[in-house]
């Protein structure tokens, strides 16, 4: 087996190897001699069936077989003595298309291989780590909007407003004929809520418990029934009632029905409650400015395979986000632009610098943290935790995309640690601020 290199340039490597036609068939008479005990054939016993009549019926496939191991072992070995790691899968091709048994073979072999990453000393980084204090002001508000999510609605005299609202009774007809799913009674309908059809609350303002009215609406023309889009219909309704809305009263009361002791008990739930969405807010902040200055701080040559990869999948995404109703892939090439080339060298950057930084601190996710994220993930497919469990159980590709958020946490976490992190008091519209900023530079 001879490996000869045709390329170094930057990170692009390429071999020849060439595995002589006389070892590639020893290979092939060491497996049919391995596998001869084991084969039984009309006319001979099992075990006694001779190796040229293995060879003949089984060879092709042995053959391919040996070539394949062959090779095989001669990149990995290569790849073990070098040091290489390959940035994607290595192109491995036949250099004699017209090879023959009884030919030496020859393949060619090309790969990118991942950069030497420079040592970072963190002791030099400097974090501003924004905190904010879950204040009176911050609780008041969030008991205001838990009063007014339990709000009650009790009978008013006079027309039914925006907020409102309306107990009805509704029939839906279309040319005169009722049609199905278009009837109800005692109908509670918020007027503003937006829940029926464009049209429909708008034609019910300003009525009064006890009146009746013919509501005309306009079924849109992308309706998911059908029979009924694009059509129009007359609703006839009958008012039995007109409800103003009142907000729930903060006290004791309240706090039981979100399940709190008492008003004090739900006042420490709401404050932990901040105290944790602010950290987390905060954390994201500090976390990007860590990464823009590992950014600046470290340099090395990048693998031009994977920034294109990760490029065109950035225009893909990005495509996506811009045209939600494209739900296939049949919309052609898409080709990265100057921003997305740019993101994606600063992804791949940063990637391999944390997973080098990982590596070489020895940091794993536990079997414990990727059980509890993937069970927290579960949690958004109700009725079908279980089966999501088993199929993220039973996909490595899965697995590791939950995998990967965790991993480089743990890495921030373990930068952080070396950095000089000093916490600055702000206040909740100052990190509101930090946390939209990194919406416009992303």
């Amino acid at each position: 087996m001879q490996v000869t290199e045709t390329l170094n340039d930057g990170l692009k490597r390429g071999y020849t190897i060439t595995l002589p036609a006389a070892e590639l068939d020893a290979k092939v008479q060491e497996k049919l001699v391995e596998a001869q005990p084991e084969v039984a054939m009309k006319g001979f016993r099992k075990g006694k069936v001779p190796l040229s009549l293995l060879k003949k019926q089984f060879g092709p496939r042995v053959l391919g077989e040996a070539m394949q191991e062959s090779i095989d072992g001669a990149l990995s070995n290569h790849l073990e003595e070098s040091g290489d790691r390959p940035a994607m899968q290595p192109e491995v091709k036949m250099a004699n298309d017209d090879w023959k048994e009884g030919d030496d073979v020859e393949v060619t072999v090309s790969y990118e291989k991942l950069p030497e990453i420079p040592e970072a000393d963190f002791s030099d980084v400097e974090i501003e780590r924004l905190k904010v204090v879950a204040d009176d002001a911050a609780i008041d508000e969030a008991l205001g909007n838990l009063a007014e999510t339990a709000q009650n609605f009790e009978d008013k005299d006079g027309a039914a407003e925006e907020g409102d609202q309306v107990v009805i009774d509704f029939l839906g007809k279309i040319d005169g004929e009722a049609f199905e799913g278009g009837a109800a009674e005692d109908y509670p309908l918020v007027l503003g809520s937006n829940s029926f059809i464009p049209g429909f609350e708008d034609g019910l303002k300003g009525v009064k418990a006890g009146e009746e009215k013919n509501v005309e609406v306009n079924f849109p023309e992308d309706y998911q029934a059908q029979n009924l889009a694009g059509k129009s219909a007359v609703f006839e309704c009958k008012v039995k009632a007109v409800k103003a809305p009142q907000k729930a009263e903060i006290d004791d009361e309240l706090a039981k029905k979100f399940g709190a002791e008492d008003l004090a008990s739900l006042k420490s739930q709401i404050a932990e409650r901040l105290e944790a969405e602010y950290s987390g807010a905060s954390r994201a902040v500090a976390k990007r400015k860590l990464l823009d200055i590992l950014d600046e701080k470290v340099s090395f040559d990048l693998p031009p395979s994977l920034v294109e990869a990760e490029a065109k999948q950035i225009a893909h995404q990005l495509y996506h986000e811009e045209h939600p109703e494209d739900h296939g892939h049949d919309h052609g090439e898409i080709e990265p632009t100057d921003e997305h080339n740019k993101l994606a060298e600063r992804r791949v950057k940063l990637g391999l610098l944390l997973a080098e930084i990982g590596q070489k601190a020895e940091i794993q996710v536990t079997d414990q943290e990727l059980t509890q994220a993937i069970l927290n993930q579960a949690r958004q497919y109700r009725g079908q935790e279980r089966q999501f469990f088993e199929f993220v159980q039973q996909n490595p590709q899965m697995r590791q995309q939950i995998q990967a958020p965790i991993f480089e946490d743990k890495v921030i976490d373990h930068i952080l640690e070396q950095a000089k992190v000093e916490e600055k008091e702000v206040s909740k519209e100052d990190l509101q601020k930090a946390v939209e900023a990194l919406d416009d530079e992303a």
